[in-house]
């Protein structure tokens, strides 16, 4: 669950000449209230809030007010549930300044560029949060270990690798992570088992299994195209996995066996899943708009009875399709497939991400700041944030949480939690109770979950490697278009008949010269940072 966030390079050239007014706190108030510090309701007994890893409730001695920026469609949060139970349990009461997902970009770039941080704040890139935490904008979080011992057990103890791979090369890190919010499978192949069933045709465990079910369904269905595709050149991103070259930085991979990282587009097993591509398309097994169809037309073929009957996707697809062709064909049913290629891994979705960029800025409730975000850390706060109140909001009823209140509501999902109570607050929650209504799956969903799981089918997770400004300007400058020349050569090699080892050897020197080689030899000299970290 990583999010992409704006470019802001103007507004650092104006923070240079204003830093020393970020050492104050945000004296705005938030949008929907007037942000005076008041007396926080009295406590209840610490001890009733479960595993709090260690932190002391309430976290402060006196009446203390912080600002905390969120994304958020709810304009009373500082009414909700969650902000009146954090002042209870904490002694924190917290002024939310929540701004729609529309204007919340350009809202922060205001904030940023003003100096006037509130007290958390999220959304900055890993670049420019290391900017203006050099500056001492933001906090240095470990250099406050002795306070937070959720964050050291989860972040230093347990997972060494998180300073170095999301500090800076001082060992300074300004982002909070967070933990635990993925689910073990998100996207994979997707199959019409009903027509599979049909057909007497057995899902696939192997690549030629899946080629031969694909032969199958065009014998029968000879107008068909049996596998359809609606997303475009990140087909390939989506298979490298059952290649062994799939990854989080993907066309760059982490090769476990030889432990250096290399450009997936020029290797060999880039070339045999092409040319297991080239197989599929020549024989009319894949269809000819895999590289531009569109959402539209994908989900026309694969919802009618007899135009596509495999596809790559997420899984929330397998009872979204059902839902919306029931009526017509009861029978319809999209099923979770095993990986395809040789590996037969899948995707392993990382469960600790700094793709929030949470921050506290340098003020004189930074203290106050960094001990609620490590009590959020905490089993405790985790239940609060992503599930609420147990016997209040909720009650557990076998191992599904139920909540009274919302028996009206045909689906409680985690919108809802956010729009009644105030959970799932995008820049609030850190880590996440797995009892959540986030990991209710429905049939068809837990059976991709049990499939990947019990069958250990997950490539290994690449190393996160950390890289300098210097690293990362070059890496901008090649990447993107090195990326579109692979796109454009996987495309013509798999549609052209004629394209074979000549042009493909014509292809890996063209990558070398347009900058694969550089990108690659970058992130082996940040491995070897993160190694020597590690050790």
């Amino acid at each position: 669950m990583t999010k992409k966030w704006f470019r802001m390079a103007l507004v650092f050239t104006l923070i240079i000449s204003i830093l020393a007014a970020c050492s104050g706190g945000n004296k705005e108030a938030a949008p929907e209230t007037d942000g005076e510090t008041a007396p926080p309701t009295a406590p209840a007994d610490p001890d009733q809030y479960g595993d709090t890893g260690g932190l002391a409730l309430p976290l402060v001695d006196k009446p203390t007010t912080i600002n905390w920026m969120v994304v958020s469609e709810k304009t009373n949060l500082n009414d909700s549930l969650f902000a009146k139970e954090i002042e209870k349990r904490t002694g924190i009461k917290v002024n939310f300044q929540a701004y729609s997902s529309a204007t919340f970009q350009d809202k922060l770039k205001v904030t940023v560029a003003s100096g006037k941080l509130p007290d958390i704040i999220h959304g900055l890139t890993p670049p420019e949060l290391k900017k203006i935490g050099k500056q001492k904008a933001v906090v240095a979080i470990n250099e406050y270990l002795d306070m937070l011992p959720n964050f050291k057990k989860m972040y230093v103890d347990e997972n060494p690798w998180v300073i170095p791979s999301y500090g800076d090369e001082s060992g300074n890190i300004y982002t909070w992570p967070v933990a635990n919010i993925n689910r073990d499978v998100n996207h994979g192949f997707l199959y019409r088992k009903d027509i599979f069933d049909e057909l007497g045709i057995k899902e696939w465990t192997n690549t030629d299994e899946f080629y031969q079910a694909l032969k199958k369904l065009k014998e029968a269905y000879p107008d068909s195209y049996p596998y359809a595709s609606k997303t475009k050149e990140h087909i390939f991103r989506d298979w490298a996995f059952g290649w062994g070259i799939g990854g989080a930085n993907y066309p760059t991979y982490y090769d476990e066996t030889a432990k250096v990282w290399k450009y997936a587009t020029i290797q060999p097993e880039h070339k045999e899943m092409l040319d297991f591509m080239k197989k599929l398309y020549n024989e009319g097994l894949l269809d000819p708009e895999f590289m531009t169809d569109t959402d539209d037309s994908w989900t026309a073929k694969m919802t009618s009875g007899n135009k596509s009957f495999v596809t790559y996707d997420w899984i929330g697809r397998l009872d979204l399709f059902y839902n919306q062709v029931k009526d017509q064909n009861p029978n319809y049913d999209l099923r979770y497939g095993n990986p395809v290629g040789p590996t037969g891994n899948g995707k392993t979705i990382e469960s600790i991400t700094n793709g929030f960029s949470i921050a506290v800025a340098n003020n004189d409730n930074k203290e106050a700041s960094l001990k609620l975000l490590d009590y959020l850390t905490s089993p405790s706060g985790a239940t609060l944030v992503t599930m609420g109140v147990e016997g209040e909001t909720f009650k557990m009823e076998g191992d599904k949480a139920v909540y009274p209140e919302l028996t009206d509501v045909p689906l409680v999902d985690i919108s809802v939690l956010e729009d009644r109570y105030g959970l799932w607050l995008q820049g609030v929650y850190v880590n996440s109770d797995k009892r959540s209504v986030y990991f209710n799956y429905t049939e068809k969903e837990q059976e991709a979950q049990d499939k990947l799981l019990n069958g250990n089918k997950f490539e290994p997770l690449d190393p996160v490697v950390n890289f300098t400004d210097d690293e990362t300007a070059t890496i901008a400058e090649i990447q993107t278009s090195l990326k579109k020349l692979a796109d454009e050569f996987n495309a013509k090699y798999i549609l052209n008949k004629n394209y074979g080892d000549a042009q493909w050897q014509q292809w890996q020197a063209q990558a070398e010269k347009q900058g694969a080689k550089q990108i690659v030899d970058i992130f082996n000299a940040a491995q070897k940072r993160l190694d020597e970290a590690t050790k």
